[in-house]
């Protein structure tokens, strides 16, 4: 008689998980049995595809980047075509977005990396940089190992301005962070790897963008026709997995070579054996699973905050928007938006023949929170007024509108969090190879990123699986 199959258990239904499940399906044996263990209704995490006035509409995550940082096609890019769905990938038809300055909009200045200008002259128009401060001092600007907050470095070497009107605002548009809080190594690394070799920050945003050249005209970011949910389910049909929604994962306990689950309400457990454990819940959760067996690991993980965020969409009749992809809003301004987006007019698929207009702003920063005790329909009347203000015309009344909370929703990395990380791995590694953690939580935020982490963790799972049997 053979041996029986492997069973490996994936908890966290985001896109992480199921890019985890999928990668498991394509490399393990065929007869291994896949189960994700999602806490919540609904699979795909941020990725959550709705409806506002009978159109699609994003009430997550907007898009994904098309290229990884070697130049290659991106992980999402490469899961689509896995998935049959590459003839859907859509690019913007309007990439110009502005900022809010002094109450009004100016556009972005193109040629930086996440804000940081390789050229100084280019950004004179939103801010103005230190005069010479970002001097030749014979050394590289970070040591081997070194990390420093984004703002940090900015600050020291082009002055405030450049920080609080150009890298907060387009970090704060990812991260809902502050640029003086988030590592260097982690938010920007391709940054942080030529600042370990040119000797000033002009030279290693031109070494960094030089790394990974973009061919003139190609599109930075896609997002699928359809919505990114098709994406969520393609990805779970493919995996061949056993799907269990409102399954939460409360105790994780090795046993023997294995693992035990508790699986769902305190009074009326269930218990799961299980080869082998993908995590990839957010931090805190993940530490909370990791406390019974790896103390020191679940506190290093349970250390990372994260900001909340709340995503406020708008359908409006004919409003008279400029013609940009949407703007973002440094916090020095004082208003609620941090960014805002406009749908119809950024995605060209979304524009529809009456006019009708999807406008999405977030609110929402860390260390923040505040804005978000505000009701439903405070939210949406704050930001139509603000909106209003910072476009200078009427907007019409909404016919309808959304409010999306993501309650703990964006890591916040502060300096050296990826050392942090590979620690903690090779210590989880070393005592429970059967063992893997993956997702924003640990390397980075972005639709790739999470999908090639869910996806190395598989591999690692695998390996341990090949090298753990008779």
């Amino acid at each position: 008689m053979g041996a029986r199959p492997w069973r490996v258990a994936v908890v966290g239904g985001g896109i992480t998980g199921l890019a985890a499940a999928l990668r498991l399906r394509d490399r393990a044996p065929a007869d291994t049995e896949i189960t994700v263990y999602e806490q919540s209704g609904a699979l795909g995490g941020k990725l959550r595809t709705g409806e506002l006035a009978g159109r699609p509409v994003e009430f997550g995550a907007e898009s994904f980047l098309m290229r990884d940082p070697a130049g290659g096609e991106s992980a999402a890019v490469a899961l689509a075509r896995r998935l049959g769905l590459a003839g859907r990938i859509v690019h913007p038809t309007v990439g110009q977005a502005a900022l809010v300055v002094d109450g009004g909009l100016r556009p972005i200045p193109g040629g930086t990396l996440v804000g940081v200008p390789g050229d100084l002259a280019a950004v004179v128009a939103v801010a103005e940089p230190t005069a010479d401060a970002d001097r030749d001092g014979g050394r590289p600007l970070l040591g081997a190992d070194q990390d420093v907050s984004v703002g940090a470095l900015v600050r020291a070497r082009f002055g405030a301005q450049v920080v609080q009107r150009l890298v907060d605002p387009m970090l704060g548009g990812v991260y809902a962070g502050r640029a003086d809080d988030l590592s260097l190594v982690t938010t920007m690394p391709a940054l942080a790897r030529a600042a370990r070799v040119e000797h000033t920050l002009v030279g290693a945003v031109r070494a960094a963008q030089a790394a990974a050249p973009r061919a003139p005209g190609a599109p930075v970011f896609g997002t699928l026709a359809g919505g990114l949910s098709t994406l969520v389910e393609a990805a779970a049909t493919a995996s061949g997995a056993t799907i269990r929604r409102h399954a939460a994962v409360r105790e994780l306990t090795p046993v023997g070579d294995g693992w035990r689950l508790t699986v769902g309400p305190t009074r009326d457990p269930e218990l799961v054996e299980a080869d082998a454990v993908l995590l990839t819940v957010p931090a805190r959760p993940a530490a909370r699973l990791l406390a019974g067996f790896a103390e020191a690991q679940a506190a290093t993980v349970g250390g990372l905050n994260y900001a909340s965020v709340a995503l406020v969409t708008l359908a409006l009749p004919r409003p008279a928007l400029p013609p940009l992809s949407g703007f973002l809003v440094p916090a020095t301004e004082g208003l609620l938006i941090k960014a805002s987006t406009f749908f119809t007019t950024k995605w060209g698929h979304l524009a529809a023949p009456d006019g009708l207009a999807l406008v999405r702003a977030s609110v929402g920063r860390y260390g923040e929170e505040t804005s978000l005790q505000l009701t439903d329909d405070d939210l949406l009347t704050t930001v139509h007024r603000e909106l209003t203000r910072v476009l200078g015309v009427a907007l019409p009344a909404p016919v309808a509108g959304h409010v999306q909370r993501w309650g703990g929703a964006l890591p916040q990395y502060p300096p050296g969090h990826t050392g942090r990380v590979a620690a903690v791995r090779a210590a989880l590694r070393a005592s429970h190879p059967t063992l893997a953690v993956a997702g924003a939580g640990f390397d980075g935020v972005g639709i790739p990123v999470c999908v090639r982490s869910g996806e190395d963790a598989a591999g690692e799972i695998i390996e341990a699986l090949e090298g753990s049997g008779p």
